[in-house]
């Protein structure tokens, strides 16, 4: 990737993700296995003066999966959703405060399955910044970015292999802590994903 910090800078960036989303240019989604249940993510893009980062949360210690984990804002399908990007602006809503009218929807990333038995669809979307943040709190314990021309280098992140309860052994990606945060897993595979898509 060329002139990094450079290229993750004006809204021209904006357009080029919701083109390459429009485009397919990335996998067939996974799947949905039995005993998944359908989710999805909300992966907010939003421009500070460095460039554009990515928000993030860090879950509470008081939710059922993944406690104390960082993570984008989302959850599961509810039936009163019409879809999967109304699941990732609802659920937005309610852990953070963001308004949906305030977001700027660029497209989906392939869904795929997690551990966990979700079947999650990453939703991309340009959202306004600063903006009123209202975290829930049983929910949410921080809110924060992370700019992505700090994600984009390649020795800030690597993959390691963990070995499951079950015996299987699975790559998983871990970025280097940023400002105390360890962003890994699930949501780290999502963010490597979403960067593969702005590659030459």
């Amino acid at each position: 990737m060329q002139n990094v910090s450079g290229f993750f800078s004006g809204m021209a960036f904006a357009r080029r993700v919701e083109q390459r989303l429009a485009e397919g240019t990335i996998d067939s989604p996974a799947a949905l296995l039995d005993h998944h249940r359908k989710a999805a993510v909300l992966v907010p893009l939003l421009q500070m003066e460095d460039g554009w980062h990515l928000l993030f949360i860090r879950r509470s210690s008081e939710v059922q999966d993944h406690k104390g984990q960082v993570a984008f804002p989302g959850g599961a399908v509810e039936p009163q959703d019409e879809n999967v990007v109304a699941t990732a602006l609802r659920e937005s809503d309610e852990e953070v405060g963001l308004s949906p009218e305030s977001v700027r929807i660029l497209g989906c990333m392939r869904a795929r399955n997690t551990i966990t038995h979700y079947h999650i669809t990453p939703v991309v979307a340009v959202i306004p910044w600063p903006f009123g943040i209202r975290m829930q709190v049983s929910e949410v314990s921080r809110v924060f970015t992370i700019p992505l021309h700090w994600l984009a280098v390649p020795e800030h992140h690597t993959q390691r292999e963990v070995i499951r309860p079950n015996g299987a052994r699975e790559p998983v990606y871990y970025f280097e802590e940023y400002d105390g945060e360890l962003l890994w897993g699930i949501t780290a595979a999502i963010t490597l994903e979403f960067l593969d898509l702005m590659r030459e």
